[in-house]
This record gives structure tokens, sequence and C-alpha cells, in this order.
């Protein structure tokens, strides 16, 4: 190792001295030996390396274990490599495609050629990569030339590998072997293969190479790894957990929406009690929106493609929309709208604007159309027609601040009322190194950029910052939530744009009596309604805040003598805005209560003789069980206790 030192930054803010080509792994051995056993990987100003390559300079270093996300991907891919080895070794003559890391694991595209897999292999390929992974195999980054990658992939003919290989410059081109396998790629890995102690593959799928129809279909395996064989056991048993929870299996028992081919793929029909559902929703955010002080909005679902040309989402969205629909008039094309914000631009410019008139806050449930591929189609999480909670606010560029704490303060409501308690929101900020990728001034940006950290450091919220993450037109903050199932979701978004109003020429006289253009801020803390609801679903498993459940009462006479009592009760119950029915079915009292349990009815109120004489109900609560005899009004005062946002 070389006697030149290099400093090394921590994330704390600690200096550490370390020798030139030192590596991520010297400096955790300089910390504990403790930290060094559990070090994947090292983020290296930003960029994630192998734990044991060498740092040549000055830099700024984290340790990833598997607690960071970064560490997570890391022993993923890793994993994927460990994969692509056990099957050369039980398939000899496969052809490989790509293995990266996923969201919750990772998976490998595989050409078998003659050899057959299916799901009864999948014990023996789990027993081959623990028993490679047992050898604690090292893994070796090695850089190569073009003509010498070629030349290995033609020998083993491998024409994916060769394939890939042509999009890569020479002098950038990396192999990785551990063990007996080899294959073309840019890293980083874990130190060794004996950190993999638990392996489990998930699913056979088929893909088309590079995602093209016109080529081959290829064998795609999803699978998952763990440090620990206990992790992998809580994984799988949340794995069950979500498929109880699946948006589209509640969906369809709690007769919230459907699909129809006829009407078309990816366009969901919302039925009596998701329409209910989602109309309470939009009433909580109407509510919410009127309060802090915007103006509902409509707009039509199309627009003229001008309106798009001058907004840049035909140049962004114009592959991913629908058709243009030409009209009788030469020339003349609507599209069916990307999104709500040129046609708030068009309603800001239809009259003249002084700075005292802002800030300006135009708020529209808006439906916009996108043609997301039919393989990308998921439930309501990926739709082609889909409603936003939309909002666009106008301002000078010194409200900006208070316009994104207020913003803030809604989203956070908007979280609390539905039970979303574990959140961190994500700065995104310019890229310092490449200011010439974004637009507006240094002054405004850096302006808006200070406003979005102190609003978020005034709220107190758990942030982290992302340099380059920002949009070409300016910073944001994403609010990623954890649900109940510890999966992460983006919802809510806020946005700062200096785009739109410079491409549509907004303006507002300032107090200098100049012309000046606004700031537009854009807000949706729903995201889509669609998306929201689906993850809500599988947040809540379907046991929504009471406020918002549909139907939250079931009135359970015991036989049909107490129909008339049964609905006295319902009708008071009706008076007080409680919504529900009631079960008149010839059935016996056992199966209509489990019958409202199945349905995920908050309360049942069961009348029978003694209930009638005393003029009361017995309330059993979903999940719960009996919670006793009340009076009528006695009930009606428990339930609005409970159905307190």
């Amino acid at each position: 190792m070389s006697d030149i030192k290099i400093n090394i930054t921590l994330p704390d803010g600690s200096v550490k001295s370390m020798h030139k080509g030192a590596t991520g792994m010297d400096v955790a051995l300089s910390i504990s030996e403790g930290l060094a056993r559990n070090v994947l990987a090292a983020e290296v100003d930003g960029e994630i390396w192998d734990a044991n390559r060498p740092i040549n300079d000055d830099a700024t270093v984290s340790l990833l274990t598997w607690q960071n996300e970064g560490g997570k991907s890391t022993f993923w891919h890793s994993s994927a490599h460990l994969m692509a080895e056990a099957l050369e070794a039980l398939y000899p003559g496969i052809k490989l495609g790509i293995g990266p890391a996923i969201e919750g694991g990772f998976y490998y595209d595989i050409d078998f050629g003659d050899h057959t897999f299916d799901s009864e292999n999948l014990d023996v390929l789990e027993n081959k990569m623990l028993e490679l992974a047992r050898e604690k195999n090292e893994y070796v980054r090695k850089d190569i030339s073009k003509a010498d990658a070629v030349a290995y992939f033609k020998e083993k003919g491998d024409e994916y590998k060769l394939d890939l290989l042509e999009g890569l410059e020479d002098g950038t081109i990396t192999f990785y072997e551990q063990g007996n396998f080899t294959d073309l790629c840019r890293g980083p890995h874990i130190p060794n293969t004996g950190f993999i102690k638990a392996v489990k593959v998930l699913n056979v799928a088929g893909a088309y190479w590079r995602g093209d129809e016109k080529n081959k279909q290829l064998t795609r395996l999803y699978a998952v790894s763990f440090p620990k064989q206990k992790e992998l056991k809580e994984h799988l048993e949340l794995l069950e957990e979500a498929k109880k929870r699946d948006h589209r299996k509640l969906g369809k028992e709690l007769e919230l929406f459907t699909f129809s081919e006829k009407v078309g793929q990816g366009l969901p029909l919302w039925l009596p009690k998701g329409t209910m559902l989602r109309e309470r929703l939009e009433q909580f955010m109407r509510k919410a929106q009127i309060k802090a002080g915007y103006s509902p909005v409509i707009t039509p679902h199309i627009g003229n493609k001008e309106l798009y040309v001058t907004s840049g989402h035909y140049e962004k969205y114009g592959e991913d929309s629908f058709q243009p629909i030409a009209t009788p008039h030469e020339g003349e094309e609507f599209f069916l709208k990307p999104m709500n914000c040129p046609h708030h631009c068009e309603i800001y410019k239809s009259k003249p604007h002084s700075y005292k008139d802002l800030p300006i806050r135009f708020a529209e449930f808006g439906t916009v159309y996108r043609y997301e591929q039919s393989g990308e189609l998921h439930g309501l999480t990926r739709v082609r027609g889909f409603t936003q909670d939309d909002a666009h606010i106008f301002c000078t560029p010194d409200q900006v601040k208070e316009e994104f704490t207020k913003v803030i303060d809604l989203v956070l409501y908007t979280f609390k009322a539905l039970g979303f308690e574990d959140y961190t929101a994500q700065i995104s900020l310019r890229d310092p190194e490449n200011k010439a990728k974004y637009i507006g001034s240094d002054e405004n940006w850096e302006k808006a950029e200070r406003a979005i950290v102190e609003a978020a450091e005034e709220k107190g919220l758990n942030t982290v910052t992302e340099y380059g993450e920002a949009a070409f037109y300016g910073p944001k903050l994403d609010f990623m939530v954890k649900d109940a199932l510890r999966r992460s979701w983006q919802l809510g978004t806020i946005q700062v744009d200096y785009n739109l109003p410079e491409r549509f020429e907004l303006e507002y006289i300032g107090a200098d009596n100049a012309r000046h253009r606004p700031v537009m801020l854009h807000r949706a803390p729903f995201g889509s309604l669609e998306r929201f609801v689906a993850v809500l679903t599988e947040h809540c498993g379907g046991n929504y805040p009471l406020w918002l459940t549909p139907d939250q009462i079931a009135v359970l006479p015991i036989s049909e003598k107490y129909a008339d009592y049964a609905q006295e009760v319902f009708s008071l119950m009706e008076e007080n805005d409680i919504r529900g029915f009631i079960d008149h079915r010839d059935e016996k009292i056992g199966r209509k209560i489990r019958d409202a349990e199945t349905k995920k009815i908050p309360f049942m109120l069961i009348v029978g003789e003694k209930e009638q004489e005393d003029g009361k109900v017995s309330a059993r609560r979903h999940g719960e069980g009996d919670l006793g005899s009340f009076s009528q009004q006695e009930f009606i005062e428990l339930f609005r206790k409970a159905a307190t946002i």
C-alpha cells in the first residue's frame, strides 16, 4: 500500500487519514472489527463501490450494511450472480441475459436452450446456490478490453452478452468472477458469497430479451436472499400477508372496482361501494383544500395538440399517449390529456394578475390518460386512466417557502387521517456540478432550494437529501411512506416549477409596476386516487378508517319477526349520517355475523326479541367481537367518537 495519505470523510463529518489505495473495508476495520464483519459495500462520493476496491483520492465514504438500501441492492445483485453460477453448474450450455437487483430481491433472465426448467426444479437450484455460497468465494473485479470481452463470449456462444457489449465503450468494461463463474458486470458486489445464508426462488416467468416482443422469450427467475435464515422466514410470512391484502383480491371481495375487456385494459370501473369510498376521499380533500384557500376548477378531458406542444408534455408523453383525435377540420388534433397543469396555466392566463392577487391556488380532481404498455398494467397501481388530486399554486418567489410549508401541513394531515405513520421526505435538489441541464436563474434555484430545506426543518420532517434528483424545472419534495408490511410507496409530492410559467408566458405586475414571472408549485397529496386506494387498501387490509368505510354498520335481525324494529334502528342511523344496510336474508344469525366479518363491516347491530323490548341493540365490532348492549342513542355516541378523523 502506498505511503501517500488521503483523507476519508465519514457521514458524521469526522475525517480519517488513510493510505492511498485503502479500501472501504480498511476504513471499516479502522473503526471496529464488528463493523467490518457486516460491511457489504461502500458509497464513495455518492457512488456504490465494492468494499475491497482501492480508494486513491480524498473522498466522502459511507459504509453500507444490510440495514442500508444500497447494501441490500448490492447483496441481491451478488445473489443474482450466485444464481447464474448455480444454473450453469446444473444446466451446462445455458445462455445468460441480465440479472439485476430489484425492489424486494433480484432476477436473472436465462435461455435454457434444450434444457427444461419448471417449478419442480426450484429446490434443487436453491440447494445448489447455498452449497456454492458456503465456499465463500470472493467477488473479483477485473478491467477487460472490449476485444477480450467479445472473444470470451464468442467462445461461450452467448449472443446476449455480445449484444450488451455492442453498447459499451472500450475502457469502461469490467468482468466479475466468483468461483467458476464469470459475468459481464459493472458491479458492485459484496466481498464474498459467504454472506448469503438464505435463498428462495419466488417465481418463474417469461420475458422477451430487451423487452422487445420481436426477440426471443427467455425464462425469468425471480428470487430473494438474506444474510440470515430468520429474515427469509419473516419475509415469506410478509409475502403471504401481502397476498391476503392484495388490493385486486380485496377489491373484488369488497365490491369496490372491476375491469372489463370490452371497456379496455387499464380502465377501472368503480362499483357503488368503491365509488362511495372514493367520493369520501374527495370530500375529505375538498374540505381541507377550501380551508387552505384553494379555488376549485374543472378542465376538459381533452386538449388541442398545440397546448401540449407548448407545455412540453407532447415531447415527454407523446409516445405514451393515446393516438390523437382528428376532427373534421383539416390539421386539427386533440389529445386525451396526460396532465392537468397546462390547462391550469391557461386558467391563470385568462385575466391579468397583480402581486396582490398572489398566491393563487387552483385545485382539481382531474382525470388524465396515458397509454401504458399492457404488460405493465397492474390493478389500480398502474392504469391507463386515473384521477389526480391535482393543484397548482402560482406565487411570487418570496412566497415559495410559506406555500411549501402549508402544503406540507396538508400532506401530513392526510397521512395522519389515513393511518400512515412511517414516512421519509426526500429533498431533491440540483446537481451542483451540472447546472446546465436545469432552467431558471441561480438566484431563483437557490431561493427555492433554501425554502424547501427550511420548511422541512421547521416541520421536523425525517428527510434525506438527493443531489441531482431535482426535475429540470425545479427542486421538489417527495414523501416516501412505509405501509403495514414495511413496503415503501411514494405518496405525496410538492414540486417547484419555473418551466411552465416560462413556456406559457405567465405574468403578474409587481410592486415595482413591472412584469414578473410567477413561480408554480405542483402538489398532489394522494397522487392518483386509483393508486392511493390500492396502497391504502393493502396498508389497512381493507379495514378502512371508520369515517371512510362505505358500509359502516350492518343491522342484523335474528329473524324476519324483527324486520320492523331493524328498519327503525337503521332509519335512526341514517338520520345520523351512519351508512350501512339491513341483512334481511333468511339465514341464521351466526351466518350473518360471519358474512359481515368477511365484508369487514366495522359495526354489526344485532336485534331480536330482547333488543326490541328494551329499545336497544347488541353491538359487535369487526375483529373484536361483542361490545355489549346499548340504547340506540348510546351507540350513536360511541360511533361518533370512533369515526372522528
